[in-house]
């Protein structure tokens, strides 16, 4: 997956104009390389970003000469209008392993709720270490299995591949079922007066109290 890219010499608030004529400013970086700042083609980049996510290696054709394989490192979007406005790549290896965060794609019926429970994900993503060309793109959670409070599923549950290593403990929780918060009934003290003295407390089926006069002789 090829994506062009031009080197940037608008800096700071000059790339309002950049933005206006339909391309992103970005940024590549890298261990060994020198910093550039480049700019990329609005309508390209989202196709591409679309495909690849931040996990999978592209080329980034810098000037139409330079072939430089990276990974989609960050992206910033309006908040608005949902466009990107930035972009930063990091450039990588095929033959050194880096650390990336891998998102948690959840999948499955959420049984717990069907069976009045709460179902919490702890986690959104995992960090891992491996090749560049390894890097998978989510990892996928099925929660169907997950119908009660206890039940659980930790990243040594799921299916992990073997040139992948994980940098966090195999017994971290991804996801698990908790009972629903039980809300207190509020307790309410009547003050004594003339009125209610001689009066009959009764239960609503509402659980509270109301109060009810008793007939006068």
């Amino acid at each position: 997956m090829e994506l062009n890219a031009q080197i940037r010499t608008l800096l700071g608030k000059k790339t309002k104009g950049l933005r206006k004529s339909g391309f992103i400013p970005a940024e590549v970086f890298g261990r060994g390389i020198q910093n550039k700042h480049l700019s990329v083609q609005a309508k390209e980049f989202a196709k591409v970003y679309k495909k690849a996510g931040e996990n999978t290696i592209i080329s980034l054709i810098i000037d139409s000469s330079e072939k430089m394989p990276a990974i989609i490192s960050e992206t910033q979007v309006d908040p608005i209008s949902r466009a990107f406005i930035s972009v930063d790549f990091r450039a990588v290896r095929k033959d050194e392993k880096i650390n990336v965060d891998i998102p948690i794609e959840y999948k499955g019926t959420d049984m717990a709720a069907k069976n009045g429970y709460v179902l919490v994900k702890t986690i959104v993503s995992i960090e891992i270490e491996t090749l560049p060309q390894h890097i998978p793109h989510s990892f996928v959670v099925d929660i169907t299995s997950l119908q009660n409070p206890g039940q659980s599923i930790e990243i040594k549950d799921i299916e992990i591949p073997d040139n992948v290593k994980i940098t966090i403990p195999e017994n971290t929780v991804i996801a698990t079922v908790t009972e629903k918060e039980k809300e207190e009934a509020a307790k309410v003290e009547i003050p004594l007066t003339e009125e209610n003295a001689e009066a009959e407390v009764i239960k609503t089926e509402e659980g509270g109290i109301a109060i009810k006069e008793k007939p006068k002789a």
